[in-house]
């Protein structure tokens, strides 16, 4: 049986009862039939067999009606999710620092950006990683025989990922791998369908990353296909807003995606005054590390830095020596901190006791505002200061659906005199987190 909507039900009522009250009007009655009807409030039978019929045809639209919105069950509507997997240690990692979108001169556009000074400067600043990420297209996907292969591509101290930004006419994304792997397949699929490429992507076994997801060189591809999203693309924090918008879409949709930075610095400070370009001026206001993006890897090594990212152990700030964002929920609320940024637990139906601190640099007097967002709305603005500025606050996760909580920090600029530039650019922006989860669905 098909079951009646209701603008269905709104037409069949107008037009049956418009019919039925017109032959009723139509009906000559007699002065005596007036004087009984009137006297004796006795009806018509013809009258009585229009009126049945009619609230009848209404009374089955209402009752196939019903029961087609009682009747239905939405195959997809949230469930109570079973048994979790186990969260991971809270202590066993160390808090890496790097940059995830960097160009060196094998792309085509970028100046004054050798590998080899930007793996220098890196160090200077105490970067742990880096990933340089040279358009995949200015050498026809062959990424290995040009960045990979460039004899400056090596470091004693900072750990390299193997990466590139893929670029296509869909959009940009940056791939990370601790090893090699084969760039070629990737570019070579890059206008195939989705379904294609993803394909692809998951048998090299790489970590895909959206970039930049709004503008002019957006990801136009599935958010399906990827581990992270760039919500933090160059020191120029306000040009981000729609990215945070897309992120927050796509985590109040059930998709666990880790929020990331990178500058896509692609210029470098010339070595001598002859060798400046229109573009030299970048070097001082975005370069590595605007902004920095902090993994809680449990090794120092490449993998555990690309697993992190993965995980959603992630927090980013606006340089390398502004505050870095911790996040933890307390679910017992005994005092210990159970889970950070990243991990997704099961709701048990009571409060949770949610910690936020700032671990760095904080700069002395100063005030940070702390913004917690919950499914994509602002929760609450607090105010911390101190030496390790710290605030908590509790709310209590839905048990039957997801729930997702994360952190936006504002206050003053810690200085970055190596890109004194980039502060003015980032404004109040200090740092954020990556999500705690609740119930999100890990075969989602």
């Amino acid at each position: 049986m098909s079951y009646l909507s209701k603008g269905t039900f709104g037409a069949i009522k107008k037009m049956t009862t418009g019919y039925f009250m017109k032959m009723i009007l139509n009906i000559k009655l007699t002065d005596n039939y007036n004087k009984r009807f009137k006297n004796n409030r006795e009806i018509n039978p013809f009258m009585r067999v229009c009126c049945t019929a009619l609230l009848a045809i209404m009374a089955g639209c209402i009752s196939n009606t019903a029961l087609g919105q009682a009747n239905h069950s939405n195959p997809w509507a949230p469930t109570e999710i079973g048994v979790m997997p186990p969260i991971a240690s809270m202590t066993k990692g160390v808090w890496l620092k790097g940059e995830l979108h960097v160009h060196s001169r094998h792309s085509t556009e970028s100046s004054n950006n050798p590998i080899a000074k930007i793996i220098a400067f890196s160090k200077s600043v105490g970067m742990d990683y880096v990933c340089i990420t040279d358009h995949d297209n200015h050498v026809d996907g062959d990424v290995a025989n040009h960045t990979w292969a460039d004899p400056e591509f090596k470091s004693d101290s900072v750990l390299l990922l193997y990466g590139a930004e893929w670029t296509t006419t869909r959009g940009h994304g940056n791939v990370f791998s601790a090893k090699p792997y084969d760039h070629q397949r990737l570019y070579d699929v890059r206008d195939q369908r989705d379904v294609v490429v993803g394909a692809v992507k998951k048998g090299l076994g790489i970590h895909l990353s959206a970039n930049h997801p709004s503008g002019k060189d957006h990801f136009g591809y599935s958010y399906d296909m990827v581990e992270s999203i760039e919500v933090w693309n160059s020191a120029v924090w306000p040009k981000n807003a729609n990215a945070i918008m897309i992120w927050d879409d796509m985590l109040s949709s059930g998709r666990k995606l880790t929020g990331r930075g990178g500058s896509d610095a692609h210029h470098g400070v010339p070595d001598s005054p002859d060798k400046a370009t229109k573009n030299s001026y970048q070097a001082k206001a975005n370069y590595v590390g605007t902004p920095t993006t902090w993994v809680f890897a449990t090794a120092r090594t490449s993998q555990a830095v690309v697993d992190a990212l993965t995980n959603g152990r992630v927090a980013i700030s606006s340089n390398p020596y502004a505050p870095r964002v911790e996040f933890y929920a307390d679910l017992n609320q005994d005092g210990k901190m159970d889970m950070m940024m990243g991990d997704n637990a099961k709701s048990t139906g009571k409060s949770v006791k949610f910690r936020v601190q700032l671990t760095g640099n904080t700069l002395p007097a100063a005030t940070y505002t702390i913004n917690v967002i919950k499914n994509g709305n602002k929760l609450g603005s607090y105010q911390a200061t101190g030496k390790m500025p710290m605030i908590e606050f509790n709310d209590t996760p839905v048990t039957v659906g997801r729930t997702y909580y994360r952190v936006e920090v504002e206050g003053p600029q810690t200085d970055y005199p190596q890109v004194p530039q980039s502060m003015a650019l980032s404004g109040n922006m200090v740092g954020l987190s990556n999500p705690i989860y609740f119930n999100f669905d890990p075969n989602f």
